[in-house]
């Protein structure tokens, strides 16, 4: 119970200095540590499954994603702004269609109800649990993952173009 409490003033005291400090950056960082230690409570607190995707994405793929936000961006001129937003437009307008599409066919195949709906199991070994009983979340966690990696991949080639 005291490494609790002690972890929770720690998480009060990371989590205000990401707020409180003016570096971005430094932001950041905070969030990503403020995450990690989260993660410690809840798997302490028994619950591996929410500790699980607190570490990957909150302590992990969303701190990189603001840093390389952070180090590769400048502010732009209003015609530099007007130009990008259509570059984007001209290569993505098809995007929303296939969203819809895919949602459409995800939406009228058949899943099995065991992937469907959460289980109520409790004290189930995580893998378990991901594997065998979850795999839906499974597949929406790396789909998440790849996003932001692509994401990166997207902002580091633009940043290449740019210079």
């Amino acid at each position: 119970m005291t490494i609790n409490i002690i972890l929770l003033i720690i998480l009060m005291v990371v989590a205000l200095w990401a707020v409180m400090t003016r570096s971005l950056l430094r932001s950041a960082i905070g969030l990503a540590v403020t995450s990690a230690i989260l993660t410690m409570l809840m798997f302490r607190l028994h619950s591996p499954l929410a500790a699980v995707f607190e570490l990957s994405v909150c302590a992990g793929l969303i701190p990189v994603v603001f840093v390389s936000t952070i180090t590769l961006t400048h502010p732009l001129t209003p015609k530099e702004i007007l130009q990008h937003m259509k570059d984007r437009l001209s290569r993505f307008w098809y995007l929303p269609f296939i969203v819809v599409s895919l949602g459409i066919v995800f939406t009228f195949i058949h899943l099995k109800s065991k992937m469907l709906f959460p289980v109520t199991e409790t004290g189930t070994d995580v893998r378990f649990l991901l594997w065998y009983l979850r795999p839906l979340d499974l597949i929406g966690q790396i789909l998440i993952l790849l996003v932001g990696v692509f994401g990166i991949i997207v902002i580091f080639k633009e940043k290449k173009e740019n210079e």
